[in-house]
């Protein structure tokens, strides 16, 4: 988070036309060496070096410090790896935002003890152990097909997220409303506004902590970090 968070404040600074101090970009040969090639590494020195020598205290915090900075790096950087071009400040960009979020969560629940589809079954049947984690994973599946992936995502390590996201309407571009709303104008059109507001509360979030995007300009590549 640490790693994330600077990055994103130095790239944000290297951007403002008003801040003239900040150190530049990194290249090499005349090509832009983006951050998450240093994050790459991290991840890549830090994972090996753990399995080869299996250190004890302190190098094994060492390198796990090491392989958190190199994955706040690389996440950051996220939409150009997915879209094989740079996007940093398009509007793909925002998905390296959510996808730093996802991940964060992710860790941050695994660190506090919990599992995905994980059901406490200290005394119960393993018939009824069974059927909660099938009908939790059922409920996931019904949140994926109405288009909320983040939802999905979280929803395996909190049930009752599953259930609330099986339980509201879909969004309206989503396999579940093009199978279901079909017949039912009204309830496309409801799940229209709510999904306008609600992207629209998003994207001022998101550009909150990651700056706005840039106008789309055949020249865009050329303003990223």
């Amino acid at each position: 988070m640490l790693s994330f968070g600077f990055i994103r404040m130095s790239t944000r600074l290297m951007r403002s036309p008003k801040v003239t101090w900040w150190p530049g970009s990194v290249s090499a040969g005349g090509v832009h060496v983006h951050h998450m090639v240093f994050g790459i590494v991290l991840l890549l020195l830090c994972g090996f070096l753990n399995f080869a020598l299996d250190p004890d205290a302190p190098w094994i915090e060492v390198l796990a410090a090491g392989f958190g900075i190199g994955a706040g790096l690389t996440l950051d950087e996220f939409a150009l790896w997915l879209h094989l071009e740079d996007v940093y400040w398009a509007d793909q960009g925002r998905q390296s935002i959510e996808a730093t979020a996802i991940a964060v969560a992710i860790a941050a629940m695994v660190l506090l003890g919990a599992a995905p589809f994980e059901v406490k079954n200290e005394e119960g049947s393993v018939a009824v152990f069974a059927g909660v984690v099938i009908a939790n994973m059922l409920l996931v599946s019904v949140v994926v097909l109405k288009g909320k992936l983040v939802t999905a995502v979280l929803a395996a390590f909190v049930p009752l997220l599953a259930l609330v996201g099986a339980l509201r309407l879909a969004k309206p571009n989503s396999p579940w409303a093009r199978r279901r709303y079909g017949d039912e104008p009204k309830k496309l059109e409801r799940a229209g506004q709510r999904d306008k507001g609600w992207e629209a509360r998003r994207l001022r979030l998101l550009d909150l902590v990651g700056g706005a995007p840039s106008e789309p300009s055949p020249d865009a590549s050329k303003t990223s970090s």
